[in-house]
């Protein structure tokens, strides 16, 4: 729709004062707003308002209401104003970008006014009234209807309507929004996310026919009839056992008579007026679950006979049939434990901003079924309404979450906070009935969430007694509520693995602002982790250890990782260059930097390792091999086996040898079967004589999907598992008959100082021993105690609250700037030894490190002892030697043996596997929004990059990292851009790498994973 031209209306009534007084008023709107209802799909006609609108922009607020003479440009709805070149986005996580000085918004304000036209279509003759629909405004809008006002509103992710019906007129018709970024409201949308002001959800005019349907509350129950069995079911694309569903309708406001229809189901009945309206039982009705998505088609017509003729309209529904509850501490839906493998999910999008599109939201929401995410919390407010529609479809258990935070008054300490103060609370009360009323028919809503951050007090005990009353079968989360006052759940973000047990069951520790009484009140609810493993950057780590807790205690049901995607915006540099922007890029008085960064998916739908590693450790088939069976066990909460099948491979050196299917039978929700290990494996493993030196011979085992599903297509690994059954050590290669040509050395050139600058007639250089990596953000923050100088178990989790992050402790060391001394150089006939000492300026401790070169048959060995000396009191980075290869060999593949196929660390290694695997160099590493250390890839057997190869050699197998840049280069860069230009390729044989935790927002690096100064020793074959 074409940008609209100045229309001669009449310039809308002046009521600038009063439109000022608004912005600072704690109410959520004008009078003329209209009660919140369900988002309904419905025959009725409809005109989107939705393309080019007339635009003009102000940096503040009071300036007058454009009239006929004002100049407009044009910008599209939805759309954020900031993201078209009117002002700029600005991005906070805590801080408001304004003083705390509630409910005043500052005087810089920036408005956008809005402006189209419109004719109603004949579809709209029939109607006795007309409505107006915003999805979606930030943050404070107000509009006007051919000259007269309407009305005022705010919640920026939640939906208003007005009725219009006597300001609408014959023919053109003009509608003028004003816009306004700042105002009281945004005192309650402090969420982690970038401040995008404008009108970004669609605009709609509804027609109300004369026996409207104006709201439905359709509750879909179901019970099992056959005991366990009901819910034993099959996978996504079976058909489960059936039990008895009930329906009925909390709320049904539509003109009777009314005709309900449910088709598969053979329900067909019309209800003459409300009184009759009754409770429906039906056998043989499938449940709905997140792994079974089962949906019945239904229809709610009104009309003259309820037909839905003339008059009348029809509403459709999808209806899914189950039941939550919680029995004790156990949070249950259709009687059987829910495990949450969920994401946190913001509506972002590096271009649209928060403007919703379907197919990706469609595309995003399959990555995460194929990556075994089972829930979504829906952060920090209401998503698109459609959004809850394919969590229907798709299968996801949601936590809703209620648009509501104030996180920056942490910064008064929460005074002033309006939380607990009652000039807020009918805001408070209109958010969270919004929020409810829009979404209540969605199946796949299970729990209702007060908001994210928002301190304690009388307003949030207000709403959730409000939701206890307007659905008393979802229960209410709210993290914030520590003493479990007004909540059903125990909810925590970020809490240690000790503190965690303690909730489960394990020995107690301290909860967080309870006293012994309300310990044991929430120690008595199911309990979930709202947020918890920090996917900032190359990370998380530690998500197993978690998930063993959730396997062993059953009050702990799972969590939600933060969060699902970075929400990096396309931005471009002084030259053009495209890069993915973050807080502080666009000039922002205040701001949070890269903490926006923090998703398993990069800002261009790139999945990071950190999924790979969550699908893997989350998956719902397990597998444990011994040396003659195989246990299946199934960990679905109500899909079955059916819909998989079962594959084993057998490989010698990456090389598969032979293969199969294996059937254990359909195995049951929550149930096991074991099978034997396929003769082909035994008889390989009994022939030790086949074994060659350097053998190894891995066994895998995959549950992949028998068919295509919505979200994956046929033969999708959904969990795997690998084992090695029989190997035999490599011999040492032994000294060649050859011997030195001058300074050549078989392929290799030395210098007299020992070292290697050409390699097979190409420039290198090294070895040079690296203790420095580019920090990850968990390496360079310090959101929790250290557990590099306090052991966790016994303060208890704690750690050292003082700890810096363990990058300043790094460069304190300098470990970033170390300066190598040449100690000695020794030619023998096949080789020489180089002894290095290795040190930082200012430091009394460093390593003695020794090169010990051999020309081999195989080629070069180099046998790397590095040995720590002095009082060393920090962790490594990493250890290993660098070489300098040619940069041509950027531009080729590299192909190994070892681990693979994503980068893998101490604490983030389940998803890697043995094999032979193959990527163009420049893939190996992840290009993180803020570079840093990625692309390690241990336990390497041999790797071919351009002309040279690499084997590893005795017991110890170093890692491999090969990448365009040097540690210290990705060190110093805050985005990719700002990358010299590659000079050569850079690759890294580490002995070790230390793991990579989670204190961007959670735990340090557990011990157990971490790196400690000791001696190191190994081994490579340079071919």
């Amino acid at each position: 729709m074409a940008a609209h031209s100045p229309s001669t209306s009449a310039t809308p009534e002046p009521d600038g004062r009063d439109a000022l007084a608004a912005l600072a008023s704690t109410a959520p709107g004008s009078a003329t707003r209209l009660a919140p209802r369900a988002w309904l799909h419905t025959d009725a006609p409809s005109l989107s308002l939705d393309g080019d609108w007339d635009f003009r922009w102000s940096p503040v607020a009071d300036v007058p209401v454009p009239g006929a003479e004002a100049e407009w440009g044009s910008l599209p709805v939805p759309s954020h104003w900031v993201l078209h070149g009117h002002g700029a986005p600005s991005y906070t996580n805590l801080q408001y970008p304004f003083p705390i000085d509630p409910p005043h918004p500052p005087e810089e304000n920036p408005t956008g006014d809005h402006r189209r036209t419109f004719s109603l279509p004949s579809s709209f003759d029939g109607a006795v009234r007309v409505l107006l629909r915003f999805d979606g405004v930030e943050s404070h809008f107000r509009m006007w209807l051919n000259g007269s006002l309407v009305g005022w509103s705010t919640g920026s992710r939640l939906a208003t309507e007005f009725d219009v019906t006597d300001l609408l007129r014959p023919g053109t018709n003009e509608l003028l929004v004003r816009v306004h970024q700042w105002s009281a409201a945004s005192y309650l949308e402090d969420q982690d996310q970038w401040w995008l002001p404008g009108i970004f959800r669609s605009v709609t005019l509804l027609a109300r026919p004369t026996a409207p349907i104006d709201d439905v509350f359709v509750r879909a129950g179901w019970t099992s009839t056959l005991g366990e069995a009901a819910t034993a079911g099959t996978a996504a694309s079976g058909r489960p056992e059936t039990g008895t569903g009930t329906i009925t309708f909390p709320t049904l406001d539509a003109a009777f008579p009314v005709r309900f229809r449910v088709p598969d189901l053979g329900v067909d009945v019309t209800w003459a007026s409300a009184d009759e309206v009754a409770p429906i039982a039906l056998e043989g009705v499938e449940p709905w679950s997140a792994e079974v998505p089962k949906l019945y088609d239904a229809t709610v017509s009104t009309g003259t006979d309820a037909g839905g003729r003339a008059g009348g309209e029809t509403v459709s529904l999808r209806l899914g049939f189950r039941t939550v509850s919680i029995e004790g501490d156990r949070f249950l839906v259709n009687g059987e434990r829910v495990v949450f493998h969920g994401v946190n999910r913001h509506e972002t999008h590096p271009v649209r901003g928060r403007v919703f599109d379907e197919e990706h939201a469609r595309a995003d929401m399959a990555l995460m079924k194929r990556n075994n995410v089972n829930a979504i919390r829906t952060s920090h407010y209401p998503p698109h309404p459609r959004v809850l529609d394919l969590a229907d479809e798709l299968g996801f258990w949601v936590v809703l979450e209620c648009d509501l935070e104030t996180h920056g008054f942490l910064f008064t300490d929460w005074v002033g906070n309006p939380s607990d103060d009652p000039a807020w609370r009918d805001a408070y009360l209109d958010r969270i009935a919004r929020t409810v009323e829009r979404d209540k028919n969605h199946a796949s809503i299970v729990m209702w969430s007060l908001g994210n951050e928002s301190g304690t007090g009388r307003n949030l005990a207000a709403m959730s007694q409000w939701v206890h009353d307007r659905d008393a079968e979802r229960p209410v989360h709210y993290e914030g509520d520590y003493t479990g006052a007004y909540t059903d759940v125990y909810s925590r973000m970020y809490p240690t693995l000790q503190e965690t047990e303690s909730i489960g069951g394990g020995p107690e520790t301290p909860l967080l602002g309870c006293g012994p009484a309300e310990a044991a009140r929430q120690r008595s609810k199911p309990f979930l982790h709202c947020e918890y493993v920090h996917a900032m950057g190359n990370g998380p780590g530690q998500i197993q250890e978690y998930e063993d807790l959730v396997d062993r205690y059953p009050r702990l049901h799972g969590g939600f990782v933060w969060e699902w995607r970075d929400h990096g915006l396309l931005a471009q540099t002084a030259s053009g260059e495209d890069y993915y922007a973050y807080g502080g890029d666009f000039g922002e008085v205040v701001h949070d930097g890269n903490f926006v960064m923090d998703g398993l998916v990069l800002p261009d739908d790139t999945p990071t390792p950190g999924l790979a590693e969550f699908a893997a450790v989350v998956a719902p088939i397990r597998f444990s091999v011994s040396d003659t069976t195989v246990l299946v066990e199934n960990r679905y909460h109500s899909a079955s086996t059916a819909g998989l099948r079962f594959r084993w491979t057998l490989s010698r050196n990456g090389v598969e040898e032979s293969s199969g299917r294996f059937t254990p039978g359909v195995v049951a929700a929550r149930r096991s079967a074991t099978v034997p290990v396929p003769d082909e494996v035994l008889a390989a493993v009994a022939d030790t004589d086949s074994l060659a030196p350097g053998d190894e011979l891995w066994f895998d085992v995959t549950a992949e999907l028998a068919g295509p599903t919505a979200w994956a297509d046929t033969g999708h690994v959904v969990a795997r598992t690998q084992r090695l059954v029989a190997s035999r050590v490599a011999d040492v290669p032994r000294a060649s008959r050859q011997g030195w040509d001058g300074d050549r050395l078989g392929e290799g050139t030395f210098t007299a100082r020992g070292d290697l600058v050409s390699w097979k007639g190409h420039e290198v250089a090294g070895p040079r021993l690296e203790l420095w990596r580019a920090p990850t953000d968990n390496d360079s923050l310090a959101s929790q105690g250290g557990y590099e100088t306090a052991d966790p178990v016994l303060t208890k989790g704690v750690g050292d609250p003082h700890a810096p992050a363990s990058a300043v402790r790094w460069r304190e060391r300098g470990l970033d700037r170390l300066t190598h001394r040449l100690v000695s150089v020794t030619r023998s006939e096949h080789g020489l030894e180089q002894r290095v000492r290795v040190a930082a300026a200012n430091s009394g401790w460093g390593v003695d490190v020794t090169h010990r070169w051999t020309l081999t048959d195989d080629g070069l060995l180099l046998q790397t002892d590095a040995v720590p000396f002095g009082a060393w009191d920090v962790t490594w980075p990493r250890i290993g030697v660098r070489f300098d290869l040619p940069a041509s060999v950027l531009d080729g593949d590299a192909s190994w043996f070892g681990t693979g196929p994503a980068e893998s660390y101490a604490d983030s290694s389940r998803a890697a596997r043995v094999g032979r695997f193959s990527a163009p160099v420049r893939s190996l590493t992840v290009d993180y929004s803020m570079p840093q250390e990625t692309g390690h890839r241990p336990a390497l057997r041999a790797l071919s990059v351009g002309p040279f190869t690499v084997s590893t050699v005795g017991a110890h197998r170093a890692g491999f990292t090969l990448s365009p840049w040097t540690a210290q280069e990705l060190g110093r860069a805050m985005h990719p851009y700002e990358l010299p230009t590659p000079e050569h390729a850079y690759l890294y044989l580490d002995a070790a790498q230390h793991g990579l935790g989670s204190r961007a927002c959670g735990l340090d690096v557990l011990p157990q994973h971490q790196l400690w100064p000791q001696a190191f020793s190994w081994s490579v074959v340079l071919g």
